[in-house]
């Protein structure tokens, strides 16, 4: 319980690290005259290099376990990022700063749901995984309000470097407490490597299942880490600590809908169905948003919440997957659906970026975010259409057994 404790608290700081620069907006342009572009890339370049992590912390886990895996990673990618961070000159320095951390924080959650998989049944994964996402989603919280007021308070680059030195510190504990756990049937890890992912590839299961994944958890970490400050900036002329307080709420739905769904495969035995309502919710309101893109603070913030709320699905389709997935496949199983996950969020920051900056009409402040969300609509539209060919998994009926018939159909 110690080991899992003390991931969970470093998933808070990888939550946090990927939502922070949002109420950061003002200071980096002002001190460093970092655009709206380069704000975008840095924080694609954090989700990019998590998600290409994915693959060799895979094999680690397997191979290695996730003591190691997860503590050497964190410990020079996390803190040392997080340092270069508060020393940065430059724009490039933040892109490269948020390309260490994203490195840094990538195996820590694979390294919990790791464990779940080989300790816990399938049927309870779903609730283990999306309850560990919510607890790390406190990090969202922590870089809304808190993070605004002690930047305003001790200025941004102390705050960062304080935060660097409570990585590295976190790092170490998870050394010294996580404890790997056994291999199935007393299998060491398997010498598949890199080949496993092909083997994964290969089940059709999976295919239909990929885009949602891809795509549910980027308009809301998408909207909250990154669009919501220079949205509100834009249109309402906010300042960093009124961003700070419609954030904080936004975290905080995200805190309870990762919680929400947790439970909810289980309460209606099934796992697609409860993903389909819950995004389809949120995407009717992201719609309202591109209807609707002038409104005002108080409307804003409520969808920004309903938002936040429905976009906690991750450890839902997380454990849909892993009901199909074969014993030694584990580790590189939850890496490669988180590697689409991580790696649909930092490739819809680039686009995002794109869209907004193609989409800028001189005198019309809301025109590119209109641009933006109804980009966000189209897509996880998109990815739902997809995902209504899965074929569901019940929490009651997913058997290894059975995942290994169904793999090829």
């Amino acid at each position: 319980m110690a080991g899992i404790a003390t991931l969970a608290i470093a998933y808070v700081l990888s939550q946090f690290y990927r939502s922070f620069m949002a109420v950061l907006t003002p200071a980096l342009t002002a001190e460093l005259g970092a655009t709206k572009a380069q704000l975008s890339f840095a924080s694609g370049a954090f989700f990019i290099a998590f998600a290409l992590a994915q693959f060799a912390i895979g094999v680690s886990l397997d191979r290695f376990g996730p003591r190691r895996t997860a503590s050497t990673l964190l410990l020079f990618g996390g803190g040392g990022g997080a340092l270069v961070f508060a020393s940065a000159t430059a724009p490039w320095m933040v892109i490269a700063a948020m390309a260490l951390i994203g490195i840094g924080c990538a195996p820590v959650l694979m390294s919990s749901l790791f464990i779940f998989a080989r300790t816990f049944s399938i049927a309870r994964f779903a609730v283990l995984a999306s309850w560990m996402v919510a607890f790390g989603t406190a990090g969202n919280v922590i870089g809304a309000a808190p993070l605004a007021e002690a930047a305003e308070a001790f200025g941004w680059r102390p705050v960062m470097a304080g935060l660097g030195v409570i990585t590295m510190l976190a790092a170490l504990a998870v050394l010294a407490l996580v404890r790997d756990p056994k291999s199935p049937d007393g299998m060491a890890g398997d010498g598949a490597g890199f080949g496993g992912y092909i083997e994964l590839l290969r089940m059709r299961v999976l295919w239909p299942i990929i885009p949602l994944t891809a795509i549910n958890y980027a308009p809301t970490t998408g909207i909250r880490g990154l669009w919501s400050g220079p949205y509100l900036v834009d249109v309402y002329g906010a300042d960093a600590l009124l961003i700070g307080q419609v954030t904080f709420f936004m975290a905080l739905a995200m805190v309870a809908g990762a919680f929400v769904y947790g439970p909810l495969d289980t309460m209606f035995r099934t796992r697609k169905w409860v993903a389909v309502v819950g995004n389809t919710i949120g995407l009717a309101a992201i719609l309202y948003l591109a209807l609707n893109v002038v409104s005002d603070v108080t409307t804003v913030t409520f969808v920004f919440v309903v938002i936040g709320l429905t976009g906690g699905s991750y450890g839902l389709l997380m454990a849909h997957a892993r009901a199909f997935l074969p014993p030694h496949l584990i580790g590189r199983g939850v890496t490669l659906m988180n590697f689409f996950s991580i790696g649909g969020v930092g490739a819809m920051q680039f686009a995002t970026g794109a869209v907004v900056t193609a989409s800028a009409v001189p005198g019309d402040p809301a025109a590119p975010y209109q641009a933006l969300f109804w980009f966000y609509v189209l897509m996880l539209g998109a990815a739902l259409v997809v995902y209504l060919w899965a074929r569901d998994a019940k929490p009651e009926v997913a058997t290894v057994a059975g995942l290994n018939r169904s793999s090829n159909v």
